[in-house]
C-alpha cells in the first residue's frame, strides 16, 4: 500500500512523525531522566540523590524532551530540544559551582563530589543541545 494517495488530482502524504533529531532527543532525554533520579553529591558520609531538590526540574526537561522527539514539526522540536537542554545544563552547572563553593569555603576538598546522576545528566544536556543544532542545521 502506497502512503501517497492520489484523490482528484491532488496528492496528500503522510506525515512522518519522526524527524532528523528524534532518536538524539530521546537518547539524551533518556539520560536527563536516569540522571535525575540517581545520586547527584557523594560525600563520606552519603549520597543526596537528584529528585530531592533540582532533579525535579530535571526530570521534567527530559519529559519535554522525549516527547518533542514525536512531534512532526522541526521548530517545535527544535524548541524542545534547545529549551530543555540548556536548562538542564544550566542546572548541572550550578550544582557543580556549589558544590565548588562549599568545598571552599569548608576547605575540605574532596569530600563532596558531583554524583554520577549529575555526570549523566550533564551528558544528556550535551547531547540534547548537540541534536538541537543538528535539527537547525537540517532546515
Amino acid at each position: 500500500m502506497s502512503s501517497v494517495t492520489s484523490t482528484g488530482g491532488a496528492t496528500t502524504g503522510r506525515r512522518r512523525v519522526m524527524h532528523v533529531g528524534s532518536a538524539g532527543m530521546i537518547f539524551g532525554g533518556l539520560l536527563i531522566l536516569v540522571g535525575s533520579l540517581l545520586p547527584w553529591v557523594s560525600t563520606p558520609v552519603g549520597h543526596f540523590s537528584g529528585a530531592a531538590g533540582p532533579g525535579l526540574w530535571t526530570l521534567c526537561a527530559g519529559t519535554i524532551a522525549i516527547a518533542g522527539a514525536l512531534l512532526p514539526y522541526r521548530r517545535l522540536a527544535l524548541a524542545h530540544a534547545l529549551v530543555p537542554g540548556v536548562a538542564v545544563a544550566v542546572l548541572v552547572t550550578w550544582q557543580l559551582l556549589r558544590i565548588a563553593q562549599l568545598s571552599a569555603s569548608t576547605d575540605s576538598w574532596g569530600s563532596l563530589l558531583p554524583g554520577i546522576g549529575l555526570v549523566i545528566a550533564g551528558g544528556g544536556a550535551f547531547v540534547l543541545v548537540r541534536t538541537a543544532s543538528r535539527i537547525r542545521g537540517a532546515d
